[in-house]
């Protein structure tokens, strides 16, 4: 088992990832294989440069996928943990998803768990 870190600041996004992950086929998917059903919505992380390269390190390994259904994009699922908190990173797999940026689910809402506001700085333990 290795694990990457990836630190960032938090930001605000669109509320995307809050559409994506209150499908019920994704909801499904990712209780097999993360164990827990996500907290619809995500925890939006702008990278550091040096976790920019995890982050591209990590694109590499083993990892967890969601298959999409017709419609909808496919994404990349990694283990994770933030503090005590067990989580995973999530990755769309859309043209043009920023480099620089990560998501982040839990069964909780992170942002109110762990009293993070906007610019927060994170470090986010990626497992595989």
């Amino acid at each position: 088992m290795c694990t990457v870190l990836l630190r960032g600041r938090v930001f605000s996004g669109k509320g995307e990832g809050a559409e994506y992950i209150g499908l019920d086929w994704v909801k499904k998917q990712m209780k097999e294989k993360l164990g827990f059903t996500p907290y619809q919505g995500t925890l939006n992380i702008r990278l550091t440069a040096e976790s920019i390269e995890n982050r591209r390190l990590l694109m590499k390994s083993d990892r967890l996928e969601i298959a999409p259904t017709a419609g909808y994009c496919a994404a990349r699922l990694f283990k994770a943990s933030v503090g005590n908190a067990a989580c995973a990173v999530v990755v769309p797999e859309v043209s043009g998803y920023p480099e620089g940026v990560i998501e982040v689910i839990a069964p909780n809402n992170l942002r109110k768990m762990l009293h993070l506001v906007e610019g927060s700085m994170i470090e986010v333990k990626v497992i595989f």
